[in-house]
C-alpha cells in the first residue's frame, strides 16, 4: 500500500470512528434521558428566585421555528414548570404567552428578567426594567397559552410550539416582591426514536471507520522501516541472567526492551521555552487524532494477541511511532525542553535528538493480555499519576442538571522539574546537567509503562530511575544472548 494511500484511509477512518462514537455516546445520554423519569419528564433540580418588583419573565424562548404544522401525531416536546410561593400565605401565579403580548402587558412595569442560574453555589442573575405602571392581575389575561395560578405548588405543562415565547412569574394579585421556588422538566417522542437513530448511526460509522482506521495504520506501519545505527537502533541485546545467587539482582538491573533517547542541545536559546508549546501546536493537533487512532489499534492488537499470540507487526510499527513522534514533541516542547530543533512530522525514526523505540517481541502471552493493562499495571500506573499526574487538589461542582463533575488544577512533579530548568537556563543560560538527567529518568519510566500497558512487551517495567540521555549499559558480567523465535513456543535464549 502507498504511503498517500495509507494516510488518507488513516484520515477517513479517525473522521469516520470519531463521528461514531459521538453519535453512540448520544444515543446512549439519549436513550437514558428517554427512561430517566418514570413519568417520562427529566427534571432539574430545584431553584429559588425572588425579585423586588412586579414579575420575573425568562429569556425570549425561540421554540422550534417558524413553518411547523400546529399539529403533530406525536409529542414533538412538553415543558412542565413547578412554581410554589416562598410565602405559603401567598398565591403565586405563572404562565407562558407570546413574547410580544407579555412585552405588551409589562409595558411600563417594574419587572425583572433572569439572566443566568447557576446551582453549585446556587446564583441568580436578573435584569430590572424600571416602570410605574400596576399591572392587572395575570390570571385575567386571555393571551396566555397554558398559565396556573393559586395557592402552594402550581403546575403547568405546554407543548412546544412555533414562535418566541416568554415565562412570566408574578403574585396571582400582581403585588410587588416575587419569591417562588421553581423547577423545570421536559419530555418528548422524538427522544427514543433520535437516540435509536444516532446508535443505529454511529455503530455504521464505526462499522466503516475501524477497518478504514486499522488499513491505514498497518499501511504506515509498514513503511516505517528500521532506525538508522545509532542511539535508537533496534536490537539491544537481551541479557542472559546465570542462575547464580545475584540472578534476582542482576533481573532488576537487566535493560528493558523499550527504550528511550534523548540528547541535550548545549546551545539552548534562553527564551525559545516560552513560546515552544505555540510552536507545537501543529504537533498537538495532529497526535490528538494519532492518539485515538493508537488506542483503537492497540484495542484491535489486544484482540489479534488474545487469538494467535502475536501483535501485528505493521500495527505495533505504528503504535511506536505514534509514542515516537510524542516523545519527539515532548521533548521539544514541554516534557525536557531540551532542544530547539523542531521535530519532524513523522512516525519513522528521524536525525532528531530524542528518539524512542521498542523490540518487537515475536510471541506474546495470551493471558496476560487481559489484566497486565489495568490490574498488573497498577503498582506503576501509581507511581506515574505521582510523576505526571496533577500535583493540586480537585473540587466538585454541580451544573445546572444537577451532574457533579471533578476539576483538577495544577502542576506535575516533571512539569515542576522542567519549570525550574527552563527558568535557570533563562537566567544563567545553562540547562542543569543533573536536573536533565533526572527528567530523563521519569519520562522513560512513564515511557516504559507506556510501552507495557499497550500490550507491546509482557516483560514488566522495572521500578528503576535510569537517569541520562540514554539507556544504561548492561550489569557488568552477564554473558549477552539474542532472542530466536521458534515456531509455535516463543523465543529460545541461544548463548
Amino acid at each position: 500500500m502507498r504511503k498517500t494511500a495509507a494516510i488518507i484511509m488513516l484520515i477517513l477512518g479517525i473522521l469516520l470512528s470519531l463521528v461514531g462514537l459521538t453519535a453512540l455516546a448520544g444515543g446512549a445520554v439519549a436513550m437514558a434521558v428517554g427512561t430517566a423519569q418514570g413519568d417520562g419528564f427529566l427534571t432539574s433540580g430545584t431553584a429559588r428566585l425572588s425579585v423586588a418588583s412586579h414579575a420575573l419573565t425568562s429569556p425570549r424562548l425561540d421554540a422550534i421555528g417558524e413553518g411547523v404544522p400546529p399539529r403533530l401525531p406525536f409529542d414533538l416536546g412538553t415543558l412542565r414548570l413547578r412554581a410554589a410561593p416562598v410565602d405559603a400565605a401567598k398565591e403565586i401565579f405563572i404562565g407562558i404567552a407570546p413574547q410580544a403580548d407579555v412585552e405588551k402587558y409589562l409595558s411600563g412595569v417594574y419587572h425583572s428578567e433572569l439572566l443566568d442560574v447557576e446551582m453549585q453555589p446556587f446564583r441568580a442573575e436578573y435584569r430590572d426594567i424600571p416602570g410605574t405602571a400596576i399591572p392587572a392581575a395575570p390570571a385575567q389575561q386571555t393571551f396566555w397559552a397554558a398559565s396556573a395560578t393559586g395557592p402552594g405548588e402550581q403546575e403547568l405543562t405546554w407543548d412546544l410550539a412555533a414562535g418566541n415565547w416568554s415565562i412570566v412569574l408574578m403574585n396571582a394579585d400582581a403585588s410587588q416582591g416575587v419569591a417562588a421556588t421553581l423547577q423545570a422538566g421536559a419530555r418528548s417522542d422524538l427522544i427514543r426514536p433520535a437516540a435509536t437513530g444516532l446508535l443505529v448511526g454511529g455503530a455504521i460509522a464505526l462499522v466503516i471507520g475501524v477497518p478504514l482506521l486499522v488499513f491505514g495504520a498497518m499501511g504506515l506501519g509498514r513503511h516505517t522501516g528500521p532506525p538508522a545505527q545509532g542511539p535508537g537502533a533496534p536490537g539491544l541485546p537481551v541479557q542472559a541472567l546465570e542462575p547464580t545467587q545475584h540472578m534476582a539482582e542482576l533481573a532488576d538491573r537487566a535493560p528493558y526492551p523499550a527504550r528511550l533517547f534523548g540528547e541535550l542541545d548545549p546551545r539552548l536559546s534562553r527564551g525559545l521555552w516560552l513560546v515552544k508549546w505555540l510552536l507545537a501546536i501543529p504537533h498537538f493537533v495532529v497526535l490528538v487524532f494519532l492518539w485515538f487512532a493508537f488506542a483503537v489499534t492497540t484495542i484491535v492488537a489486544g484482540f489479534a494477541i488474545l487469538f494467535t499470540g502475536r501483535f501485528p507487526r505493521a500495527l505495533f510499527n505504528f503504535n511506536v511511532g505514534v509514542m515516537r513522534w510524542n516523545w519527539r514533541v515532548a521533548f521539544y516542547a514541554y516534557a525536557a525542553a531540551g532542544t530547539d530543533l523542531y521535530p519532524p512530522f513523522t512516525l519513522a525514526h528521524a536525525d532528531y535528538p530524542a528518539d524512542f523505540d521498542v523490540d518487537y517481541p515475536e510471541r506474546l502471552s495470551r493471558g496476560l493480555v487481559l489484566v497486565k493493562w489495568w490490574l498488573l499495571a497498577i503498582p506503576h500506573l501509581l507511581i506515574v499519576a505521582a510523576l505526571a499526574g496533577t500535583a493540586w487538589t480537585s473540587r466538585a461542582e454541580t451544573t445546572d442538571l444537577g451532574t457533579t463533575y471533578e476539576r483538577s488544577t495544577g502542576i506535575s512533579l516533571l512539569g515542576i522539574l522542567v519549570l525550574v530548568a527552563v527558568v535557570a537556563l533563562l537566567f544563567t543560560g545553562r540547562y542543569l546537567r543533573p536536573l536533565f538527567d533526572l527528567i530523563m529518568g521519569i519520562n522513560r519510566w512513564i515511557y516504559r509503562v507506556m510501552a507495557y500497558t499497550a500490550l507491546m512487551r509482557d516483560e514488566y517495567p522495572p521500578f528503576r530511575l535510569d537517569q541520562g540521555p540514554g539507556e544504561p549499559p548492561p550489569p557488568a558480567g552477564q554473558p549477552v544472548r539474542q532472542e530466536v523465535p521458534v515456531p509455535g513456543t516463543g523465543t529460545t535464549p541461544q548463548p
